[in-house]
């Protein structure tokens, strides 16, 4: 069953070892935050870092893995359409608008959203990092700098993971008007 995220906010779900989750982007340059927790323990949740440097790449798509704080593998991405995301950039928050917009009245954001979701699960929002930013677009220049482009996935484009634990998953329908070409549209996703 493919079940929607509205425009800007989030959800959180449970998800078993070997099932598969799928993320779409139903209507093209949307981003969707994806972050997790093992099961068991709270404690051990999704790392950027691990993911990195285990990955000796900032570039992810089919067969990259995600890792937890703990060097457990949490994700395998096993289709892509799009082979284009982000794994540096923090969840946008309140604090997030007030720096970037800050003529704009500042929304929960994907971190505010996901904090929503995960406290059903009893999961303070002190350990929600840096998120896997599916389908975001961002470009690193020679000197450093990073851009955040439109993203480069269009209409009904996806990305497929593997779960390699029983993970709580939270995932957004991005907020950051930069990081979906300044519209908010929904995501999509299915748990195979």
């Amino acid at each position: 069953m493919i079940n929607t995220i509205p425009p800007r906010s989030g959800v959180a779900f449970e998800l078993k070892k070997g099932q598969k989750l799928k993320v779409i982007d139903p209507e093209g340059e949307q981003v969707a935050d994806l972050y997790a927790f093992n099961s068991d323990n709270h404690n051990e949740y999704l790392s950027s870092g691990r993911s990195l440097d285990y990955n000796e790449s900032v570039n992810f798509g089919k067969s990259s893995l995600l890792y937890s704080n703990e060097s457990h593998v949490m994700f395998e991405i096993c289709e892509d359409t799009v082979e284009d995301h982000d794994f540096l950039l923090t969840p946008c928050s309140v604090d997030t608008f007030k720096h970037f917009y800050p003529d704009e009245e500042p929304v929960p954001g994907c971190h505010g959203n996901l904090v929503n979701a995960f406290r059903e699960y009893g999961i303070p929002a002190h350990l929600i990092g840096t998120t896997f930013n599916t389908f975001m677009n961002v470009e690193i220049a020679k000197n450093g700098k990073l851009s955040v482009l439109p993203p480069k996935s269009g209409m009904g484009d996806y990305t497929v993971f593997e779960a390699k634990m029983d993970m709580i998953v939270g995932l957004t329908a991005c907020s950051a008007g930069e990081s979906n070409n300044f519209k908010y549209k929904p995501i999509q996703y299915e748990v195979i």
